[in-house]
């Protein structure tokens, strides 16, 4: 499972759609990142996190709450939770919905549940943009990072300078956009100045591959927002074949037809009158 591996870092990343989780540790504390997806991938993260540990407190950071991201939650029942006041104040609806698709995922797959299926509950609530958790000399400051989903949040690790970024800037995916693509812009402009205000030296995308270069960060960066930029313009112009084929040079285009055509469907309500 391990993608990458460094001293204090270790990037795990499931055989299911490339999902990665991420432990950081350091003097003062471990860190786990959206621990996922199958059991014994989630085990092999916490048999890892067990032989590290030592007697440094456990963090637990979900970067937004969709399902495929907290389907590991139980398995660290002693760790501190750190999520943005969304996910928080998530409605009790789609709580049960996000909980629904983890015990249909275990029922389709004929899986029994290694450990209770429950919705996250948040001890560290990030609330402010630029908020920031400083435990000994570790600094963990937070940005909001709305668009794929409306709880969304950048992470930067420092002085690890480690970036995690959710599901966003993935070499794997275009934008999901769930929630919104205007507030999608505005979390990649915030990507030029998370790299002008900390020194980033890792990029961790929910989904894809790692990168040290701050060159290929920029690249994701501007192929998110043009891909934005001409799904809108088809739309408003009226080029319906333009839009059928600009994926299909993405390695996994067989399954991605129904998130573009979702993306479609909620650019085209936003630029209703």
């Amino acid at each position: 499972m391990i993608s990458y591996r460094a001293r204090d870092i270790t990037v795990f990343q499931s055989q299911l759609q490339q999902t990665t989780s991420t432990v950081l540790v350091t003097p003062d504390l471990v860190l786990v990142v959206d621990p996922c997806w199958l059991p014994e991938e989630v085990e092999t993260i916490r048999q890892h996190v067990e032989a590290i540990r030592g007697t440094r407190p456990l963090y637990l950071l979900f970067t937004h709450a969709d399902w495929d991201h907290i389907i590991g939650y139980r398995a660290f029942p002693d760790a501190l939770v750190i999520a943005s006041a969304a996910v928080h104040t998530y409605p009790e609806a789609q709580r049960q919905r996000k909980l629904s698709a983890i015990e249909d995922f275990y029922s389709e797959n004929y899986i029994v549940p290694p450990y209770p299926v429950e919705f996250p509950t948040v001890d560290h609530i990030i609330e402010h943009e630029g908020q920031q958790l400083t435990i000994g000399e570790t600094t963990i400051t937070f940005y909001h990072a709305h668009g794929h989903t409306f709880d969304g949040l950048f992470t930067i690790v420092e002085p690890l300078g480690v970036f995690l970024a959710g599901d966003y800037l993935s070499d794997a995916e275009f934008p999901f956009i769930y929630y919104s693509s205007t507030d999608y812009e505005r979390t990649m402009h915030k990507v030029e100045h998370i790299l002008q205000h900390h020194e980033v030296s890792l990029l961790v995308p929910g989904h894809g591959s790692i990168t040290e270069d701050c060159g290929e960060i920029r690249r994701r960066q501007q192929e998110s927002l043009s891909y934005i930029a001409q799904v809108r313009d088809c739309i408003l112009h009226d080029r319906p074949e333009e839009l059928r084929t600009m994926i299909e040079h993405w390695t996994f285009a067989r399954t991605f037809p129904r998130f573009h055509q979702d993306n479609i469907n909620l650019i085209t309500r936003e630029l209703r009158p």
